[in-house]
C-alpha cells in the first residue's frame, strides 16, 4: 500500500550519445553489431510470461543485405491470440491495483536499462534489423525510449493528483481506473521507440496489452520484450505475439473483453481497423477506445525572405533521414522562383555528399529501405515520374535491389502541384518540389493546405514574422506539428508532443499526458459527510402568514 504523497519530477531528456571515433559508445556499439551479426536468433512468442514456440516461422534479415538471415520468429495463430488475452485478463485484475508509484517504478527501471546495460544492443538490433544508421538509431531507440518512460512519469503524477473541487460538507475526489479489457498495440517498423510507448503508455496507467509487432522490427521489439521483464514487468502484463496482421487482429478484435486499440502504421490499415472495431460493437463490454497515429505528406513552404542554407538543409534532412521512412518526413516543398536557383544548387551539392550503403559503415548517410514490397512501390512513383511530361527527376532516381533495397535520395521537380508525387503518400526517399512565382505566395499557402488529406507535420520558412504568423494561421488544420524554420521531422519527448488529425490520425499527442488519459475511465466519487434526513427541501417549508392571506383572498 502506497501511504505517501509521492511525485515524479520533471525529467530532462536524455542526452544523444554522438559516436564519434575512438568513443567508448562507439566500440560498445560495433561490438554489439558483431555479435548480432554473427548469431541468428530463435525469436518466440511470449504469452503470461512463458516463450511460446509455434513452429510457423519467418525470417529476419538485414534490408541492407538481405541475404544475410539475422534469426526467424514464430507467429502466432488464433488460438495463442485467444491464449494471449486470458493472460492479459488475467494479469488485469492483479495489475491494475498495484500502485501507481510501483507501476511507475518498473517503468523507470527499464529507461535506466535502456539508458546503460542495454543501450548499445536496442541500437545495434534497430540498425541491423531496420536499416537505420548509429545516429537514427542512438535518437530513436535509446534516447526517445527512455524519454516517453520518463516523462510519462513525470505526467502520471499530475493526472493522478488533478482532484475536483469539495465544498463544505463534501468530499470530492477522481478514480482514473484501467478499461475494463485488454489493450491490442499494432507498432510499426520505423521507430523502436513508438513500438515501446504504444505498449507502455497504456500500462503504466494499469491496462494490460497484446503487442502485435510489424514483421520487420521484431528483432529491437523483442529486445524491447526482454528488458521489460528483466525491469521486473509481471508476467501477462504484455504479451508478444508477432504474426500475420489478419490473423492476429481477427481473433483480437472478435473478444468481448477488446478495450482499446494502440496504432501507429498506414492510413488505409487504420481505417480497415475502425470499421473492424464498428462491426463488433454489439460484442464489446465497452465502447472501445482507439488511438492512432497513420501517415502524413508534410510539407515544407518557403517564402522569398528565407534563407537559402536553411531551406537546403531542411530539405536534405527533413527528406531524407532515415531514407524518408518517417511519418514527419517532408516529401512536397514549395519554393518561391526567386531562391529556386541557388536552393536548387545547394540541395545538389548536398547531396553529392551523400553516402549510401551498410549501416556499419559509420560513413553512410543512407541505408536501405525496410523491404522488396517498399523498394518496389518507391521505384514505381520514381520511374513514372521519369516518363511523365508533368514532372522530372533532377538528383538520385536510381535503385538497387541485387544485396539490399537501396534507393538513391530522389528529388522530382513538378510543373503541376497536383502531379501525384505531390499528394500521394510515399514513405521513402523521395522529395517533390513546386516552383511557384513570389507574388503567389498566398495562393500557395491555399494549395498547400488543400492539397492532400494529412495534416501530420509541416514547416513554414520565412524571416517575416507578420508572414510566419499569418500563414501559420491559414494552415491551422494543415499540421499537427508545425515548424517555424526549420525541418518539419524530429520531434523531442516534452517538447513537441506528436500527431496529427485529418488523416493522419487522432492527434493524441504522443509523449504528452493528453495520450496518458485516454488509458483511464475516470470514476467520480462524492462523500457526503452530512447526509439529509428528510426528503422535503426548505422551499416546501410553509410559510403561515403568507398562506392565510392568500387563503383569504381567495375565499373573497
Amino acid at each position: 500500500m502506497n501511504n505517501a504523497a509521492f511525485a515524479f519530477e520533471y525529467p530532462k531528456n536524455e542526452p544523444v550519445k554522438n559516436y564519434s571515433p575512438g568513443s567508448k559508445e562507439r566500440k560498445e556499439l560495433q561490438a554489439e553489431l558483431d555479435s548480432l551479426s554473427t548469431i541468428q536468433l530463435d525469436i518466440p512468442l511470449i504469452i503470461g510470461g512463458k516463450e511460446v514456440r509455434t513452429g510457423d516461422t519467418s525470417s529476419i534479415v538485414m534490408p541492407h543485405d538481405h541475404g544475410h538471415i539475422l534469426g526467424k520468429y514464430h507467429k502466432a495463430s488464433a488460438k495463442e491470440v485467444n491464449e494471449a488475452v486470458e493472460a492479459a485478463l488475467k494479469a488485469h485484475k492483479e495489475w491494475e491495483s498495484v500502485s501507481w508509484v510501483e507501476r511507475l517504478s518498473v517503468s523507470l527501471k527499464i529507461a535506466e536499462l535502456i539508458s546503460t546495460k542495454y543501450r548499445a544492443r536496442l541500437n545495434a538490433a534497430s540498425m541491423l534489423g531496420q536499416s537505420k544508421n548509429a545516429y537514427q538509431a542512438e535518437i530513436d531507440s535509446a534516447c526517445e525510449t527512455i524519454d516517453f518512460l520518463r516523462f510519462n512519469a513525470h505526467y502520471i503524477s499530475d493526472i493522478y493528483n488533478e482532484q475536483p473541487h469539495s465544498d463544505p460538507g463534501i468530499i470530492n475526489r477522481i478514480e482514473y481506473r484501467p478499461l475494463e479489457g485488454f489493450i491490442f498495440s499494432i507498432t510499426p517498423f520505423n521507430f523502436t521507440s513508438i513500438a515501446s510507448n504504444l505498449n507502455m503508455s497504456p500500462v503504466v496507467m494499469g491496462n494490460t496489452a497484446l503487442w502485435k509487432p510489424a514483421s520487420t522490427s521484431v528483432l529491437s521489439n523483442y529486445v524491447l520484450m526482454e528488458i521489460f521483464k528483466e525491469a521486473g514487468l509481471p508476467d501477462g502484463v504484455i504479451n508478444f505475439i508477432p504474426g500475420a496482421g489478419s490473423v492476429v487482429g481477427n481473433a483480437a478484435f472478435e473478444h468481448r473483453s477488446f478495450a482499446g486499440l494502440h496504432f501507429t502504421g498506414s492510413n488505409s490499415t487504420f481505417n480497415h481497423l475502425w470499421q473492424q472495431t464498428g462491426k463488433n460493437l454489439h460484442k464489446y463490454k465497452s465502447y472501445p477506445k482507439i488511438v492512432g497515429e497513420t501517415g502524413g505528406k508534410d510539407f515544407i513552404l518557403v517564402h522569398p525572405s528565407a534563407q537559402v542554407d536553411e531551406i537546403a538543409t531542411a530539405l536534405v534532412r527533413g527528406s531524407f533521414e532515415y531514407q524518408g521512412q518517417k511519418c514527419s518526413a517532408s516529401s512536397r516543398a514549395y519554393i518561391p522562383e526567386s531562391l529556386w536557383p541557388k536552393v536548387k544548387e545547394r540541395v545538389g551539392d548536398m547531396l553529392s555528399q551523400v553516402k549510401m550503403g551498410d549501416v556499419r559503415d559509420f560513413g553512410n548517410f543512407i541505408n536501405a529501405v525496410i523491404e522488396e514490397s517498399a523498394w518496389d512501390r518507391i521505384m514505381g512513383y520514381i520511374e513514372n515520374a521519369k516518363k511523365s511530361n508533368e514532372a522530372e527527376v533532377i538528383f538520385g532516381g536510381k535503385g538497387d535491389k541485387s544485396k539490399g533495397y537501396f534507393i538513391e535520395p530522389t528529388v522530382i521537380l513538378a510543373s503541376n502541384p497536383h502531379y501525384v508525387t505531390m499528394e500521394e503518400e510515399i514513405f521513402g526517399p523521395v522529395l517533390t518540389i513546386f516552383v511557384y512565382k513570389d507574388n503567389d505566395y498566398w495562393e500557395t499557402v491555399k494549395l498547400v493546405d488543400e492539397t492532400s488529406p494529412y495534416g501530420l507535420t509541416g514547416s513554414i520558412f520565412a524571416h517575416d514574422r507578420h508572414v510566419l504568423d499569418q500563414t501559420s494561421r491559414a494552415l491551422k488544420y494543415s499540421a499537427g506539428n508545425l515548424y517555424y524554420n526549420d525541418k518539419p521531422t524530429g520531434a523531442v519527448v516534452g517538447q513537441q508532443p506528436f500527431g496529427g488529425s485529418r488523416q493522419s490520425g487522432t492527434n493524441d499527442k504522443a509523449g504528452s499526458y493528453l495520450n496518458l488519459l485516454r488509458w483511464v475511465s475516470p470514476r467520480t466519487i462524492k462523500e457526503t459527510l452530512r447526509p439529509p434526513t428528510d426528503f422535503k427541501y426548505p422551499f416546501m417549508k410553509i410559510d403561515h402568514c403568507s398562506d392565510v392571506s392568500e387563503t383569504k383572498v381567495n375565499k373573497e
